[in-house]
């Protein structure tokens, strides 16, 4: 095989058409910048991608039109919008552990320690290089003053490049900030690879340049250009004035030198907005020209120095690049995304989540999305269209609900909570989960009770009082339920009112007294089909499925107990199996009569009621 030919990281593949989306390097993320949108994506300490976006204030001040006016302003903004998102990414990177977080001091702190590091670096050292320079070789005295005004100027550029590429080149050695500038490279690449009109896949903009010409390195390297020119020209207008080394000595003696340097810094300090205004301006034209040998001149300085603050990335590194692009594309398309803070979700990206999560698990009912949100937001199915996020801990809750489903359980177990002919009812493992062909029994039971005047009613084998709940809510009977599992009864009084009774029994053996109806969705599941049936079930108590060998063992027992405990008249409302209304009306015949079957919503056979003989 031959030699794999090295990707430039000069040029990257496909037609370039530029956009006005920017960027920044942050610890352990990325922010993007569009027209209207910013987006923050980081990679917290359990290593989950968490997105922070913000609305951009609007650019209508006339500031923002006048050319270098508009630069200065940029670049005093860029420093506080920057060392913001440095904050907030300084907070995801030291996760819980709340003492390593900066906060509003501590970032002012920090920024005060590199504002006075920076100009020390830049200014100061350079002046006071040149400063023994000009004293060692007496050039103010073999030079002209306009000469030496050139040389000062040249001398101090020369020395602001080595302290930058020095400074650049030994922050790069540290771990972290190496790490830092991989996020710059995967910045870079990212936007290269959306200005080349290539799909924001990871591998496409892995392929692409980690260089690219509206990069704040160039951004250094143009200001450093540009002061030398603006610094020559300032100090020359200084020397009509009489400032001139030669000058202040003549009138301070040995202080007139250093006191002529401080007056240069000082100017020099002054000049920033004007230099950073122009360098902007410079920026901005630069990078709309295509990558020709002609504005490759101007590029190629800026792209060398970018060598050593742009490292190639990890596929992690692009793909956190990736998510913060794609949410400033969306944000600044559609007005109507909301902002969101680490952690909080867009009701689209909730609906997106939990489409991918069903899917991924099988589970194929587009409805239970809405049931899981109105179970997260603690609101009305009707009330989601009106809600546009949710909030960090409703993202976090959401997030464990749909991985407990996605792993089979049911979800009213996963929120604990069931809803029955509109009765909210608390649920756990411990009772069978209430279903929709149920509300048919129950609704049979209240008709009957109301209009034949009961007014004793049993819920045999209560499970969760689902039933006993609507018939003490639509009904004046006197009702009690009961179960053999003290677990069930536990759940089932949660969700009943004092005045229903509860009783643990198996079937009738703790059951005393007489009743004007029994009622009863009793295990009549056969014991051989109950391990085919969906996971959803079977996770359900067997105790509450598993009706014998031919799904009949309790209907046998209620046909042959009940009528002791029922009065004179009275009668059975059961629930039962699609299939086994024959052989439930065949067992009851012996001591029933008006035996009758009514289907369910579903069109199947889904109770029997029954009068005492």
């Amino acid at each position: 095989m031959g030699k794999e030919k090295k990707k430039s990281e000069w040029r990257s593949p496909g037609r370039y058409t530029p956009c006005s989306i920017g960027g920044q390097a942050l610890l352990e993320g990325v922010m993007m910048r569009g027209k209207t949108s910013t987006a923050v994506c980081c990679r917290d300490e359990s290593g989950r991608l968490v997105t922070y976006t913000e609305r951009n204030p609007e650019r209508k001040k006339w500031y923002h039109r006048v050319p270098v006016v508009r630069g200065a302003v940029s670049f005093f903004s860029s420093l506080a919008t920057g060392v913001k998102y440095i904050g907030k990414s300084a907070d995801i990177y030291a996760g819980k552990e709340d003492d390593a977080k900066l906060g509003k001091g501590g970032m002012f702190v920090a920024v005060l320690l590199a504002l006075v590091l920076a100009v020390a670096l830049f200014i100061v050292v350079p002046t006071f290089a040149w400063m023994g320079i000009d004293a060692l070789f007496r050039l103010d005295e073999r030079l002209s003053p306009n000469i030496h005004i050139l040389v000062m100027s040249l001398v101090k550029g020369v020395l602001k490049v080595i302290v930058l590429v020095l400074y650049l080149f030994f922050t790069s050695r540290l771990k972290d900030i190496r790490r830092t500038y991989m996020y710059h490279g995967a910045e870079h690449r990212t936007i290269n690879c959306y200005e080349h009109n290539m799909e924001l896949t990871v591998e496409n903009v892995q392929s692409c340049s980690t260089r690219h010409a509206r990069c704040g390195t160039t951004f250094l390297f143009y200001t450093v250009f540009l002061s030398i020119i603006v610094m020559i020209f300032v100090t020359w207008l200084l020397s009509f004035a009489g400032i001139t080394t030669a000058e202040m000595q003549a009138r301070l003696g040995g202080a007139g030198r250093l006191v002529y340097n401080l007056i240069i810094m000082g100017v020099g300090l002054c000049s920033i907005p004007v230099v950073a205004g122009l360098s902007y301006e410079l920026l901005r034209f630069v990078a709309k020209m295509p990558d020709n040998a002609f504005f490759m001149i101007f590029k190629a300085p800026g792209f060398a120095l970018q060598a050593l603050t742009t490292k190639k990335p990890d596929d992690g590194m692009a793909e956190a690049a990736i998510t913060a692009f794609r949410k400033v594309l969306e944000m600044d398309a559609d007005p109507s995304v909301p902002s969101v803070d680490f952690y909080e979700m867009t009701m689209k990206e909730a609906r997106a989540f939990l489409g991918k999560k069903y899917a991924d698990a099988g589970i194929d009912d587009a409805s239970e999305t809405d049931w899981m949100l109105c179970a997260v937001l603690g609101v009305g199915r009707t009330e989601l269209p009106h809600i546009s996020k949710l909030t960090a801990e409703q993202s976090l809750l959401l997030e464990k609900y749909a991985e407990e489903r996605a792993g089979g359980r049911p979800l009213d177990y996963v929120t604990g909570e069931s809803d029955f002919y509109g009765i909210k009812l608390h649920v756990t493992e411990a009772v069978h989960l209430p279903r929709p062909e149920t509300e048919t029994v129950a609704l049979e039971a209240v008709r009957l009770i109301n209009e034949r005047g009961y007014g004793s009613v049993l819920d045999l084998m209560t499970g969760s009082g689902c039933i006993a709940a609507l018939l003490a809510e639509k009904t004046n009977a006197d009702i009690t339920a009961s179960d053999i599992s003290e677990d069930a009864l536990a759940v089932a009084r949660s969700n009943l009112p004092e005045k229903v009774k509860t009783v643990r029994s198996d079937m009738f053996a703790e059951i005393s007294g007489k009743f004007d109806l029994i009622v009863s969705n009793p295990p009549y599941i056969r014991t051989g089909d109950i391990d085919g049936l969906q996971r959803e079930v079977t996770c359900q108590p067997r105790i509450a499925l598993d009706g014998g060998e031919d799904g009949l063992d309790f209907y046998r027992r209620i046909a042959d107990e009940a009528p002791v405990h029922l009065t004179d008249g009275g009668m059975l409302v059961l629930e039962i199996g699609f299939d086994q209304a024959a052989d439930v009306g065949a067992l009851l015949g012996k001591s029933f009569a008006e035996i009758s079957v009514l289907k369910d919503i579903g069109g199947r056979d889904r109770v029997v009621t029954a009068v005492k003989k």
